[in-house]
């Protein structure tokens, strides 16, 4: 049986409006064997990886494990270890990191305050601060969940690291495994799919200068996802491409049709119809699903600028 990543890509499904959503990401570096369910599957303390998915819970903070590419043998558990978070709405995009030898210290975080871009909690509980300005590349490579992420992201990773780019790290799940192998940037946050390193270098070279590559791009995780549709699109219309330009103000209606509002920084307003339709025929989400299914899809119907009047209006 083929694997997904690779029907996915032979029926051309297209990635905008898929990645996930958060509008933080907290990440933990844990070597070693990850399981399916890595917070509490993995050499971390079960008992801290189901609180931290305890306090996480409606804050709109995503946790997620990561380790440096390469060979996954275990190390000392009292080592420090790296610890980021990651805030991604744009105006109040950030990265924080910090080390630690106890990541019990993380359940001292006030998960909703992080969740609002609020990074003092952060910094207090680990004495961190604002990391180098170097993005972080996050590879997903678990293959516990998906043997497409490791067949096809674990390459990718290990290729990055081997020719030096730095911020190179494996992540636990980004979800979308049919458009591996995939990729989060942070600290603005946007997801990539079927992605290469050339690819990944040159979007790498566009973050450091605040700018962001449309081409693969799967939405930035601080949306929703006709929000993350939507604003693609404003971006390919207008060639707009400085990562904290648009913002989403308004999303009307519900599935299948919505009626998104993107805002540019410099007032000018666009209204954008987005439909969802699922993608067909019916084929693997993942490469363990048991049963075909039809994976819902994003199409802009329309991109429109609006006039100071229409927008008044509205």
């Amino acid at each position: 049986m083929s694997i997904c990543s690779t029907v996915s890509r032979d029926m051309d499904e297209p990635v905008p409006g898929t990645a996930a959503t958060a509008r933080t990401w907290l990440l933990i570096e844990q070597p070693g064997p990850w399981g399916a369910k890595a917070l509490t599957s993995s050499h971390l303390d079960p008992a801290l990886g189901r609180a931290l998915e305890k306090a996480a819970k409606g804050s709109g903070v995503r946790v997620a494990l990561i380790r440096r590419p390469g060979r996954h043998a275990d190390r000392d558990t009292s080592a420090e270890r790296r610890v980021y978070a990651a805030h991604t709405v744009p105006g109040n995009a950030w990265l924080h990191g910090a080390g630690t030898a106890d990541p019990g210290r993380l359940l001292d975080l006030d998960f909703a305050a992080l969740g609002r871009g609020d990074f003092r909690t952060f910094d207090t509980a680990l004495g961190g601060g604002p990391d180098t300005g170097e993005p972080l590349a996050l590879v997903c490579t678990n293959g516990k969940r998906d043997r497409c992420c490791a067949l096809l992201g674990r390459p990718l990773a290990a290729e990055l690291a081997a020719s030096g780019v730095e911020g190179a790290w494996e992540v636990t799940h980004l979800g979308g495994h049919r458009f591996s192998p995939t990729l989060l940037v942070l600290p603005y946050g946007y997801a990539y799919g079927r992605a290469e390193a050339s690819a990944v270098k040159e979007i790498l070279h566009q973050v450091r200068q605040g700018r962001i590559v449309i081409d693969g791009c799967r939405g930035s995780s601080a949306l929703e996802r006709p929000g993350q549709a939507a604003e693609l699109a404003v971006r390919a219309a207008t060639g707009e491409d400085a990562a904290e330009a648009l913002s989403v103000v308004r999303t009307d209606g519900a599935a299948p049709c919505w009626e998104v509002t993107v805002a540019h920084a410099d007032g000018r307003l666009w209204r954008v119809v987005v439909d969802q339709g699922a993608s067909l025929p019916p084929r693997p989400e993942s490469c363990g699903a048991s049963v075909l299914g039809s994976p819902a899809r994003m199409h802009v119907r329309a991109v429109r600028e609006l006039s100071v009047t229409t927008a008044l209006a509205s």
